[in-house]
């Protein structure tokens, strides 16, 4: 039984759900409970979101449940969850069915109160750092995750006793001791393990995955015709949920392209971006806006010459994954989650951390490299996805767990 809070059509969300289908596909009875209200017309996908009021219903509960956020008045206004709403899912009749419970992202699902009453084994997937802070979901600078929270910087506080030292006390009382946790990167893992919630819990790292066989290449010409982009130009790709977001890297990215001659470069961005903040970059640019469906995001990897990933910090970085498995190759930084995802000079490039003149040169590297030596690049990038993150490879992995655990 996987918990999922959220729309199955992105992010973490969509991860979790395209691994249910790879161990459905290798003979896993596998089952997902969710917030949101995308099934796919799954049968085996069940939504406690069936309606607009079921909608409002657990947007309003989130709310509540956040109330106390807003006492911090200089908070920096990042995502942030205490974890204490959601449904007892010891009381849900697929938790009476299931062998194993397997959490994701649980925010508004799951209450950190039920999981105290789970008495069947426990795995959760941490998908970004929320279960291991007292409330945020990246931490940033900020090591406070490793000596319980308090005086939390994203809350703008002094205080040791504060709400992040709350709610990781919160935490740590409802957790079972039993719960395996497993990172999607070695780094998230490494965090987890220096962590005072997780340091005595077992954590193991089995990767984040995607469907290969959705994102899979388009002939660079026709994906650059289908997205009406200029010839005879360079295209770099550029994406994420929110390009504003700190740990996105976005001022880096902005650094590093100073290093490059712009007029043979056109900017591609998917994701919430506005025109304010890419028409002062110098370059022509093509914004696609947030884009959720797979064939969009296909053809914009495609069309790419390269994909950029300026990233300060992130748990995996799917989006390098999913770029790679279209046969684009990635720049990035040489840290966090991204590490793991892309061979130096390989399948990709990855920068010094995090220096933005680095970067620059590892996509001035893939923009003037030859013909054969960028075809190489492609077709390394295309295999490194397929056999380290397609969803059946990783969902052998879990049926592994998944019967380890059993025993």
């Amino acid at each position: 039984m996987h918990l999922v809070a959220g729309e199955l059509t992105g992010g973490a969300a969509r991860g979790a759900y395209w691994l249910h289908r790879g161990l459905r596909e290798i003979g896993v009875d596998s089952h997902v409970l969710t917030s949101g209200r995308e099934t796919y017309g799954d049968p085996s996908v069940t939504s406690l979101c069936k309606s607009g009021a079921d909608k409002v219903r657990f947007a309003l509960s989130n709310r509540m449940a956040n109330l106390p956020i807003h006492l911090y008045r200089k908070r920096q206004g990042l995502i942030y969850n205490t974890g204490v709403n959601g449904i007892d899912i010891t009381r849900h009749p697929l938790y009476e069915s299931a062998d194993i419970i397997h959490l994701h992202w649980i925010n508004g699902l799951v209450s950190m109160h039920s999981l105290r009453k789970v008495k069947k084994p426990l795995i959760w997937t941490m998908r970004d750092m929320w279960p291991m802070t007292g409330g945020c979901h990246v931490a940033l600078e900020c090591d406070g995750y490793r000596g319980g929270c308090g005086k939390c910087p994203q809350l703008g506080s002094k205080m040791a006793y504060d709400l992040s030292r709350a709610v990781f006390m919160y935490k740590k009382q409802m957790l079972p001791t039993n719960a395996i946790m497993v990172g999607i990167s070695n780094w998230i893992s490494g965090c987890a393990r220096e962590s005072k919630l997780f340091c005595k819990h077992r954590v193991i790292t089995i990767s984040n995955n995607i469907d290969t066989q959705e994102f899979s290449p388009i002939v660079k010409g026709v994906a650059k015709t289908l997205l009406s982009l200029p010839e005879g130009k360079k295209i770099i790709l550029l994406g994420s949920t929110n390009i504003a977001d700190p740990w996105k890297g976005f001022d880096l990215f902005k650094t590093a392209l100073e290093y490059l001659d712009k007029s043979k470069i056109h900017l591609m961005v998917f994701g919430k971006a506005s025109s304010q903040s890419l028409s002062g970059l110098g370059v022509s640019y093509s914004l696609l806006g947030v884009v959720t469906d797979t064939l969009s995001l296909r053809a914009a990897y495609s069309a790419a010459d390269l994909y950029v990933a300026p990233y300060r910090m992130d748990s995996f970085g799917k989006t390098l994954a999913e770029s790679m498995s279209c046969a684009t190759p990635v720049v990035c930084f040489d840290a966090s989650g991204p590490k793991d995802i892309v061979e130096h000079k390989v399948s990709g490039y990855k920068a010094k951390p995090f220096d933005s003149r680095d970067l620059a040169d590892g996509m001035q590297w893939m923009l003037s490299a030859s013909e054969d030596v960028y075809s190489v690049l492609c077709e390394n990038a295309r295999l490194r996805a397929v056999a380290k993150f397609d969803s059946l490879v990783i969902a052998r992995k879990y049926k592994a767990l998944y019967e380890e655990v059993e025993k």
